[in-house]
């Protein structure tokens, strides 16, 4: 395991204990947000994702679910994400969850959910498995299982991102995922689909798919979504 000089804050997850980065807004309190990551782990680019939260106005949060790891390898990044129990992943996540909310900077009773890539598909897991302690999830281009979670128990708002060049959340997957989350939770998804590939947020341009104009567009209605919602 290697260690990560981004990782600032602990946090209790079951008998255990998580880490993370921590950012607080300029004014020392805002609701909060636990923000979710790639699966090239806790980067620098998510700690800029959690800052800017903060200078919204958030206080945000983003678990190191790969517990010190990082990659920019897409092989290597594929093993870390295949080695990670679904299940730790969640019981991480819900620990953030409970942190933030007792939290003396936490101003709202619930949290948002923000997520790339393999941290979107955890963003629907979270927000099913969290019920009304979340306030708002948004997944970008999230991933997930086939019927996995079972969203039954899902009462936040969803606003999606997706990528209409993405073959890893292709538009049928998309709008199949959207009927499901509807038929089992009663919550009808805003999931949009921008004319851009898979991790378009992402401006450190891994993958060569990075679009300056959706990712505003796609940040732009982030930041109304949970500003309306995480209260």
């Amino acid at each position: 395991m290697t260690e990560n000089p981004i990782q600032n804050v602990t946090f209790p997850s079951g008998d255990g204990t998580a880490h993370g980065y921590l950012a607080t807004p300029p004014s020392g309190s805002g609701p909060g947000v636990v923000v979710i990551q790639e699966w090239w782990g806790l980067t620098s680019h998510i700690a800029d994702v959690t800052n800017r939260l903060a200078a919204e106005g958030f206080v945000a949060l983003a678990p190191d679910l790969y517990g010190g790891s990082t990659t920019h390898d897409s092989e290597e990044a594929g093993r870390l994400m295949g080695e990670l129990p679904v299940q730790d992943a969640a019981r991480d996540l819900a620990g953030a969850v409970d942190f933030l909310l007792g939290h003396d900077a936490v101003t709202s009773s619930t949290v948002g959910a923000v997520g790339f890539c393999m941290g979107g598909g955890f963003v629907l897991v979270l927000a099913a498995q969290q019920g009304d302690k979340i306030g708002a999830a948004v997944p970008f281009y999230g991933v997930l299982k086939e019927d996995f979670p079972d969203f039954s128990e899902l009462t936040a708002p969803l606003l999606g991102h997706f990528g209409r060049q993405d073959t890893m959340a292709d538009p049928d997957s998309v709008e199949a995922l959207a009927a499901r989350i509807e038929a089992e939770s009663g919550v009808k998804p805003q999931f949009h689909q921008y004319p851009a590939g898979h991790a378009f947020f992402n401006d450190e341009n891994h993958m060569g798919t990075y679009d300056k104009e959706q990712a505003d567009l796609a940040w732009a209605r982030t930041l109304e979504f949970l500003r309306t919602n995480v209260r």
